[in-house]
């Protein structure tokens, strides 16, 4: 597992003048932003419950004891929500991961090469998408498809990935030319 803790979401401005704070959720069902128990900021210093009352263009409209008026809902702008991972569900599916537990494993051809380490895991709209840095600090993104990343093996702190010919890999584009990889 990538981390102890897991963002959740982001505090990302006041809604009303009652101190209703807007929450951008990153989970898959948005509302599950508040299901977890309490949420605590980055350093895990200051903790709030969340009470889930509407959703609104693409946000939560979440309301925090304490937090009462707009000044301190926007006050809160910005602030990432953590949870404790062991607070999530187990994943019923062997083939479902949460993105955190993705973030932060190597990555390697079927040959064991390496070829950087997972950055972020993104979604435009078509599928997930890994964010990989290349160990030379260049980066490219990967389709995640069982096509393209055969094999996660997350005891190991890995995954394998066949990227397609379409895909320009730093790492592989070096090997191939016996030096740095052209830039485009």
């Amino acid at each position: 597992m990538a981390e102890e803790r897991v963002c959740l979401g982001v505090m990302v401005g006041a809604h009303g003048v009652r101190g209703l704070v807007k929450v951008k959720s990153f989970t898959e069902d948005p509302v599950d932003v508040a299901a977890y128990g309490p949420v605590s900021d980055a350093a895990g210093r200051r903790h709030w419950r969340l009470e889930v009352t509407g959703q609104a263009k693409g946000v939560v409209l979440v309301r925090i004891q304490g937090v009462t008026d707009r000044d301190a809902a926007q006050a809160l702008h910005g602030t990432p929500l953590y949870v404790e991972r062991a607070a999530l569900p187990a994943l019923e599916e062997a083939e479902t991961f949460y993105h955190a537990d993705l973030i932060g494993l190597r990555v390697e051809d079927g040959d064991g090469r390496d070829l950087g380490t997972v950055r972020a895991v993104e979604n435009y709209g078509a599928g997930d998408v890994l964010d990989v840095a290349g160990p030379d600090g260049q980066s490219f993104l990967l389709a995640f498809t069982r096509a393209a990343v055969p094999l996660v093996d997350l005891a190991g702190g890995r995954l394998v990935a066949a990227p397609p010919d379409e895909v320009v890999v730093p790492a592989r584009a070096a090997e191939e030319t016996g030096g740095e990889p052209e830039e485009s």
